[in-house]
């Protein structure tokens, strides 16, 4: 008998507490209603912004909650009025919607849609569905999403409009890292700073979107790229990807963007923060040229009072803007799927682990250890 209409009883990581492991239980996935879709999740990649929530310094999520947002799985049933999907389609789902009705969907100037773009904090907004209620429960109890999400089930259930249909033959455990973590490094480099070819750039930051950050530098012709970080176990893959030279801060007798400016006759022309913090983003604006040079930033730290800056860097002709998801949508993922399958680039490169989902507390200890890149979690 079929599962179309019926609750399904799956496993899924729950985070009960902050500050406290991740616990593997048995969670009770309700039906899609209206334009929603159960997918059955085949594998996801933990991104740091999943850990922000169960980090007790951060006040503001909800709890407890399902995390998880770089996954990709396969389209088990679909709610009323959904027409886009049907099961056994190959899927992303985005923590970015796309309405396609409001202003912003309609604009080629952004990614944004006013379902993501209303929310004071999107990290921790779209922990309910729109009836404003949950498709998770365990234990009699309601459990919160997350970023419309929630990829840590073995079954979640998406707005359709948070939902990329990709080829049917993809590899679902390697494009799961296009649902954040790539698209985002790669996407900041070539849609949002557009990165000229034999330009000079500098990423800061060296995790899984930094490198990717890489990636889109190297694809889109720039002739150096500097890549900083303070851990320098991270150096040997960024140069496989494209970078020219490697930075650790913590090992130079000066600022790190004065570094960067003497190495560079005045400044790099594209510099992008995928570390976050307000030393990183001081360093990021410094480092570039006057006269033209471009800061894009991506990393967040939720912690930090963020930049402060004089109005002459900018007269000066310096430009500064933010990223996010790369500037990709719903309706730009299944090209980079492809791109993926033509060789454009190489994921392979930036999965450190595979490892069962029952692992998931040694995949996070990893990251916050800094000895991964992306880890992927199998079901």
């Amino acid at each position: 008998m079929g599962t179309k209409g019926k609750v399904i009883k799956c496993k899924a990581a729950i985070a009960w507490e902050a500050g406290k492991p991740l616990c593997i239980e048995e969670v009770e996935v309700a039906p899609p209603k209206a334009h929603e879709v159960r997918i059955q999740i085949i594998a996801v990649s933990i991104c740091r912004s999943d850990t922000y929530v169960i980090n007790p310094a951060f006040k503001e999520g909800l709890l407890p909650v399902i995390l998880g947002h770089e996954g990709a799985g396969i389209v088990e049933s679909v709610g009323p009025g959904v027409t886009n999907f049907k099961p056994g389609d190959k899927v992303i789902p985005l923590y970015v919607p796309r309405c396609r009705k409001c202003k912003f969907c309609q604009s080629p100037l952004t990614n944004f849609c006013t379902k993501f773009s209303e929310h004071k904090n999107p990290l921790i907004e779209q922990e309910l569905m729109d009836d404003k209620t949950s498709r998770f429960t365990c234990k009699g109890k309601s459990i919160y999403h997350f970023l419309g999400v929630s990829a840590f089930s073995q079954y979640t259930v998406v707005k359709d409009i948070n939902l990329a249909k990709i080829d049917d033959d993809a590899n679902l455990k390697r494009v799961c890292l296009i649902g954040c973590g790539f698209s985002t490094g790669y996407g900041a480099a070539i849609n949002d700073a557009k990165v000229t070819p034999g330009s000079t750039c500098a990423v800061f930051g060296l995790g899984g979107v930094g490198l990717s950050a890489i990636i889109g530098c190297k694809t889109a012709g720039a002739s150096r790229i500097i890549a900083i970080d303070i851990n320098n176990d991270k150096f040997a893959k960024a140069k496989a990807l494209g970078a020219t030279d490697c930075l650790n801060p913590k090992e130079l007798n000066k600022p790190v963007q004065d570094v960067i400016v003497e190495m560079t006759n005045g400044g790099v022309d594209f510099a992008i923060d995928c570390a976050g913090g307000s030393e990183v983003m001081k360093a990021t604006v410094d480092c570039t040229t006057v006269g033209w040079g471009s800061c894009t930033f991506v990393g967040v730290n939720f912690n930090d009072k963020g930049l402060t800056i004089s109005p002459v860097e900018l007269i000066l002709g310096r430009t500064l803007r933010g990223s996010s998801f790369g500037g990709w949508d719903v309706d730009t993922v299944p090209k980079l799927v492809s791109d993926y399958k033509n060789g454009k680039f190489n994921l392979e490169e930036l999965v450190s682990h595979t490892l069962p989902f029952e692992k998931i507390n040694e995949a996070l200890d990893l990251l916050k250890q800094g000895k991964s890149i992306r880890t992927i979690l199998i079901y």
